[in-house]
């Protein structure tokens, strides 16, 4: 017997979510970045699918990544929240990192918020701040839709110039000036890692026009807009990059700005999907 194909992979997938949380299809889908996870707890009525529950679905074991799939109601929206991610540089290759994208577009969802945890590569961006990301630089040396093409899923050269949908983008400002929240926007430019970056790599990205560098959401971002999936990106400044301040870089440092500025992030997300 053959094995499955990835489109019959990720159909399983689907089909599984769909028993364990019913068939109507979500308004949005919420990729829940380093330490931002807690979001999910907000979900009413809310049915919680542990990754490791679903076929094939990759696990995620990054410090800051709970690794569950939690669908539920919010703002009078149905809300599928992924609390964690798998990355490039824990060895999956980019159609694995993308699988969970996959199947949030197979269960019919139409808008798709990615977040991270991101380093301020423009000085302006301020760790605790929030940069809605107008545009990516793919740093990752490949591309997620590298290999056959599956028409099932969307065209073979998708159009990429506009990623991140200006209807969405502007939501996000008139939530956020509801709330009075600053924001910045900004380019964010995904690299491998998992090494931080050195500081000369940092002014090649800032003299490249990159505002914010991280290791994640570009990949899903071209998926997404691939299966004809609106998306918004918001990235959550953790620290400054490589050589911006003395300090060197840590995960914990990441971790603990996400802790603080959790309150503030998911009051944001709840108004986004309140207005969609």
């Amino acid at each position: 017997m053959e094995s499955a194909t990835y489109f019959e992979r990720v159909e399983e997938a689907a089909s599984e979510v769909r028993r364990r949380a019913g068939t109507a299809v979500p308004d949005v889908a919420i990729v829940l970045g380093s330490g931002l996870g807690s979001f999910a707890g907000q979900l009413q009525d809310a049915v919680s699918i542990p990754y490791g529950e679903l076929p094939h679905w990759p696990a995620s074991k990054v410090i800051g990544h709970e690794g569950r799939l939690v669908i539920g109601a919010l703002g009078g929206k149905r809300v599928a929240a992924l609390s964690g991610r798998a990355h490039f540089y824990e060895g999956h290759d980019l159609r694995t990192v993308t699988f969970a994208t996959r199947v949030i577009g197979r269960l019919g969802v139409k808008a798709l918020i990615l977040t991270n945890a991101a380093g301020g590569v423009n000085v302006d961006l301020k760790p605790g701040m929030l940069m809605v990301m107008d545009d990516h630089i793919n740093l990752l040396g490949s591309n997620p839709l590298v290999g056959p093409n599956e028409d099932a899923f969307g065209a073979r050269f998708p159009d990429m110039s506009e990623v991140y949908s200006k209807r969405l983008r502007g939501l996000a400002d008139s939530v956020a000036r509801a709330q009075g929240l600053r924001i910045g926007h900004g380019v964010y430019i995904a690299v491998h890692g998992p090494s931080y970056e050195t500081p000369a790599e940092i002014r090649a990205f800032r003299t490249m026009g990159a505002d914010a560098v991280g290791m994640s959401t570009v990949p899903e971002a071209i998926v997404a807009r691939h299966m004809g999936v609106e998306v918004l990106g918001i990235s959550c400044i953790t620290n400054a990059a490589a050589g911006v301040l003395p300090e060197p870089l840590n995960h914990a440092e990441v971790m603990e700005v996400a802790q603080q500025v959790k309150g503030a992030f998911a009051a944001l997300l709840g108004g986004i999907i309140g207005g969609l």
